[in-house]
């Protein structure tokens, strides 16, 4: 018999590779789009839209919660529903903590008042840990995306002790895609040098270069996720690949994949009003126990996932430049 699966988030890099991820698994699946959204951003999921049901429900309502519940009685659930631009966390932390965090917590509680049998994974951040020296530190948040995050994995860890409910934290290190959105600055690295490269600017305005992290691919660390909710008990994961990379190495790196080697720096400059306020240590994931436990290691490298965003940017660049031009040859 098929499971089914509800996706929070669905339109959303990690929603949609999960959606992609479970249906290739034979399940039934769900996603929930908030109200405003409704049909506006499909992109990511435009494939599958003839596989999948959208249902309407928002992480700031819990009435709407309970009954996406009912309506799809599903055996799993993925929260990536979340405000998780971290930039905008600062101009809109009400918003991000009202959502990010406390949008768990009701749709915990909806889970609690529905069916304490659904299981349930969080997407943690890695931002959590914010400026410890070591991951087994007590986290101290450096901004408010952070600090919603950390109120949204403790309360899975709270929920799971105090109802028996099956809620697992999937601990995230950083993780891109082609499917990252553009104001996250991978996308907007390769976005920028796809457009270097077809001569459509020569500029690429970037923030602090120097900032590190552990980068890894977002369809490696979706199927981790789902395999937290394989296990015969709840567990925490941290997902990662153990090594950091700076903004600088991730912009070399997209030249190289664009064929650029010489003089690349030329075409950056640099913006003091794209700093952060605050940002986080360069550490490190461990995915030891996802490995030991799960069975899960990354299996795209750093220049592997930089090189997909590339030409995935340089292919749709050239989709819309060709769609251009044909467009002017036809109504011209």
């Amino acid at each position: 018999m098929s499971k089914t699966a509800l996706i929070t988030g669905i339109t959303g890099m990690d929603g949609s590779h999960t959606a992609d991820l479970l249906l290739s698994k034979g399940y039934n699946v769900y996603g929930m789009e908030r109200y405003k959204s409704s049909g506006r951003y499909t992109v990511n999921i435009n494939h599958i839209l003839d596989r999948i049901e959208i249902v309407r429900g928002d992480l700031a309502d819990f009435g709407s919660l309970y009954s996406v519940l009912e309506h799809t009685q599903p055996d799993e659930i993925y929260n990536f529903a979340s405000q998780s631009f971290v930039g905008d966390s600062w101009n809109i932390p009400e918003h991000t903590i009202n959502i990010t965090g406390l949008g768990v917590v009701r749709l915990l509680e909806a889970i609690r008042n529905f069916n304490s049998n659904i299981k349930v994974v969080q997407a943690s951040s890695s931002e959590m840990f914010g400026k410890v020296e070591n991951l087994y530190c007590c986290p101290k948040p450096a901004n408010p995306y952070a600090a919603a995050k950390l109120l949204a994995h403790n309360s899975i860890e709270i929920y799971r002790q105090a109802y028996g409910i099956f809620a697992c934290a999937a601990i995230f290190f950083n993780h891109e895609s082609e499917r990252r959105s553009h104001q996250f600055v991978t996308r907007k690295i390769t976005d920028g040098v796809a457009r270097i490269k077809l001569g459509l600017t020569n500029t690429l305005i970037l923030g602090n270069l120097e900032a590190r992290r552990d980068w890894g691919y977002a369809p490696d660390y979706v199927e981790g996720a789902w395999r937290l909710l394989q296990c015969q008990d709840p567990i925490d994961c941290m997902f990662a690949t153990g090594k950091t990379h700076s903004v600088k190495d991730f912009v070399a790196s997209a030249f190289e994949a664009a064929g650029i080697v010489d003089n690349w720096e030329s075409y950056i400059k640099h913006d003091p009003k794209l700093m952060r306020p605050v940002d986080t240590s360069c550490l490190p994931g461990n995915f030891e126990a996802a490995q030991s436990i799960l069975g899960w290691k990354p299996t795209t490298s750093f220049e592997q996932l930089v090189a997909i965003m590339v030409d995935n940017d340089m292919r749709l660049l050239r989709e819309v430049k060709k769609e251009y031009y044909t467009g002017r040859k036809i109504n011209g």
